[in-house]
């Protein structure tokens, strides 16, 4: 005898959503990474303001987060719209390294002793570009400088066609204790469009490498849309993620931008979209919520076991720009070419370029590029698409008391605007609450973008600012 679960049994019902349905709810639209988001952050802010609110930080004595940004790739994957060099020859590493220390030396100043490092994430490009060796010294020289928590979240962004076990065994060493291993799509001829050859027997035994020697937690990451996918294809993927039982899973949507990206245009004409990318992404919701992963929402997935997946329940979980993390509350100190940072109520970003990044932390030691500092109706519209993306609910009571509202006078126009999709079964409206359904979660991103009043006057650029939310 079947036993069926009824909240899977729900979702399928919910997801049997018609052409008309996605046409209105697949539209550009933020991940919320921050907000407000990057395209209304500014160039006026420079490093004298984020001199300024590292002393603010300071002063608020806040744990901290450290981002380290490690651009370079052997070869560029024809999807990817992160901001990367690619080059082959690795001597480029060296002198990059030597200003990202100039760089790191600088902040360190910024932060006291007693503020303790809870998490540490090297991101890129590709970090294990660099040498075991390269990465145990650069590793070195943030621990001098900074004093990190006892159960410091270190994790580290790895790709399995170009990490070693030498690799693994210096991170494991070092204290690194997460690791995010990209994987997209393992179909051959979809390897094949998107210049990522990467079979399944390499990453399933590096992941298994990295079981043996002690990593606390390993993640992959997947892409649904990508070319060539079909919903047949993308489920034999997933079958095949299944036997690896990674601890968190990441099912990006492919953000197609090739007005950025120009690479991306070699293939446009063979990628799945609208209800057909809608179904590769259903074949995996429904085989990782069978197979007992739950869903996080914003493409993530965790064991129920998971900090991730607590952290939901408790209501504690945080977004920032390396999307979910328990780590709430700390400051997010960016280093490297492009790297963001999210100190109190103010954003930076680094030069993009490596040569202006270079010159800025010569001559300052930061290379602030652009950046935003929050006024309070921000703050509270961060509060709100920050608990409706992390909890699935806002409570209307918490929000008043926090920051002094009437919530139904404040956002009257809001909730009226969500009455649309209260009728199409994303949202209840509730006298004390906002709460999202199944299928709300999916599109929460739509939702979000209700609280987001500069939509508006983006939606206006000659350009798409941002890729389609399915």
């Amino acid at each position: 005898m079947t036993v069926v679960n009824p909240s899977l049994q729900r979702m399928r019902e919910e997801l049997r959503v018609g052409e008309e349905f996605l046409a209105r709810y697949n539209r550009p639209g933020p991940r919320y990474t921050s907000y407000p988001t990057a395209p209304v952050w500014n160039d006026s802010f420079g490093p004298d303001d984020l001199e300024r609110v590292h002393e603010e930080a300071e002063r608020a004595r806040s744990p901290v987060s450290l981002y380290m940004h490690i651009p370079f790739c052997e070869s560029l994957c024809l999807f990817c719209a992160c901001n990367v060099i690619i080059q082959k020859d690795k001597r480029v590493a060296p002198p990059y390294l030597s200003v990202l220390k100039q760089e790191m030396e600088r902040v360190s100043r910024s932060v006291s002793k007693n503020r303790e490092v809870v998490q540490f994430h090297w991101g890129g490009g590709t970090p294990t570009y660099l040498t075991p060796a390269q990465i145990e010294d650069l590793f070195g020289a943030v621990r001098a400088r900074f004093s990190f928590a006892a159960d410091a979240e270190i994790g580290i962004e790895v790709d399995p066609r170009v990490t070693s076990r030498e690799h693994l065994e210096t991170l494991r060493r070092l204290g690194f204790n997460r690791l995010s291993m990209g994987i997209q799509d393992f179909h051959g001829e979809v390897q094949k469009a998107i210049h990522r050859i990467q079979p399944f027997e390499l990453t399933r035994d590096l992941l298994f490498a990295a079981r043996e020697l002690g990593f606390d937690s390993i993640n992959v990451d997947l892409i649904y849309g990508l070319p060539y996918q079909t919903p047949e294809r993308f489920a034999h993927t997933v079958d095949q993620i299944l036997q690896l039982a990674p601890d968190r899973v990441a099912l990006f949507s492919y953000a197609h931008v090739p007005w950025l990206k120009k690479q991306q245009g070699s293939f446009a004409a063979h990628l799945p979209e609208g209800m057909q990318k809608f179904a590769i992404f259903r074949t995996g919701l429904l085989k990782f919520l069978e197979a007992g992963y739950l869903y996080i929402g914003m493409d993530h997935f965790a064991k129920p076991e998971d900090e991730l997946a607590i952290s939901q329940q408790k209501r504690t979980l945080h977004r920032n720009f390396q999307g979910y993390t328990t780590k709430a509350g700390a400051d997010l100190y960016g280093m490297g070419v492009t790297a963001i940072s999210g100190i109190q109520n103010a954003y930076a970003q680094n030069h993009r370029e490596l040569a202006a990044w270079e010159k800025s932390v010569g001559e300052r030691g930061i290379a602030t590029m652009r950046g935003y500092r929050l006024s309070e109706d921000d703050r509270l519209r961060r509060a709100v698409i920050s608990r409706l993306l992390c909890h699935t609910v806002v409570i209307k009571e918490e929000i008043a008391r926090e920051f002094g509202i009437d919530f139904d006078r404040y956002f009257a126009d809001e909730l009226a605007r969500l009455k649309a999709s209260r009728e199409d079964g994303l949202v209840l409206l509730d006298p004390g609450e906002i709460r999202t359904t199944w299928l709300g979660r999916i599109f929460i991103r739509n939702l979000a973008m209700v609280f987001d009043p500069y939509l508006e006057k983006q939606q206006l650029a000659a350009k798409p600012l941002f890729s389609k939310t399915l």
